[in-house]
């Protein structure tokens, strides 16, 4: 199963609270992930993108 098949074979409301729930090392603060990419990964998928407060790069591992 190809990396975006998987991220939409998650809940809807999952996937929100996902989104909104990044670390950002920039901020030190928990943030929303904005501009993502989805990618496959040996653990699952990878969402790859930037913080909404600052711009800085943030990334989020959802596990299989």
């Amino acid at each position: 199963m190809d990396a975006n098949k998987k991220w939409l074979s998650i809940p809807k409301e999952t996937r929100s609270r996902l989104i909104s729930n990044v670390f950002c090392s920039n901020c030190a603060d928990v943030t929303t992930i904005q501009g993502f990419t989805i990618e496959d990964n040996q653990f699952g998928i990878v969402l790859k993108g930037k913080c909404k407060k600052c711009g800085h790069e943030v990334a989020r591992v959802v596990e299989d």
